[in-house]
């Protein structure tokens, strides 16, 4: 998602707090929105997949080798 998006969704967050909006707008801002939360998602599960943890034992595990491939409900 570029600035121009991040702008966008800022702009119509205000305009909706000053006189509300069109049903038009409403919709642009769910999409907006919407790719917004998909992106951050994203960037967190690939910063979650990074992390090494070291047991007690001394062996180190990844957390995304270790929970990547469950699928949640």
């Amino acid at each position: 998602m570029d600035q121009k998006q991040i702008d966008r969704i800022n702009e119509l967050a205000h305009k909706a707090k000053r006189e509300g909006l069109t049903p038009e707008e409403k919709k642009e801002q769910a999409a907006l929105r919407k790719e917004f939360l998909a992106n951050i998602r994203m960037n967190l599960k690939a910063q979650l997949d990074n992390i090494d943890i070291q047991q007690e034992d001394g062996t180190i595990v990844n957390l995304g080798e270790k929970y990547g491939s469950k699928t949640r409900h």
